[in-house]
């Protein structure tokens, strides 16, 4: 198990639990971040802070500190979420 903020861009992990303050792990737990679910790092500040996770289909962006207390484990390929350039194919298809 390790952090959220140790994951690099383009990896992706399972969440496992949320170590934070009640109020703010309920509003995270609303946007998705709920254990079990996959979450993505898509893409990093140039700073490198804050990082944008995909989430249950939104991107959200979290501080390191925030990122750093949400303990994941590894994912899996058949458990990951596709992403939305992996679904385009399939959704142009479907429209044909």
């Amino acid at each position: 198990m390790s952090a959220l903020s140790e994951l690099n861009v383009g990896e992706r992990g399972i969440l496992e639990s949320l170590d934070l303050p009640e109020s703010v792990q309920n509003h995270l737990m609303h946007m998705g971040f709920v254990p079990g679910s996959c979450v993505h790092a898509l893409r990093r500040a140039p700073a490198g802070d804050p990082t944008v996770y995909l989430i249950d289909g939104m991107e959200i962006a979290l501080r390191r500190e925030t990122a750093a207390a949400i303990h994941v484990r590894a994912c899996t390929g058949a458990i990951s979420a596709a992403m939305p350039t992996e679904e385009a194919p399939d959704l142009i298809e479907a429209a044909q």
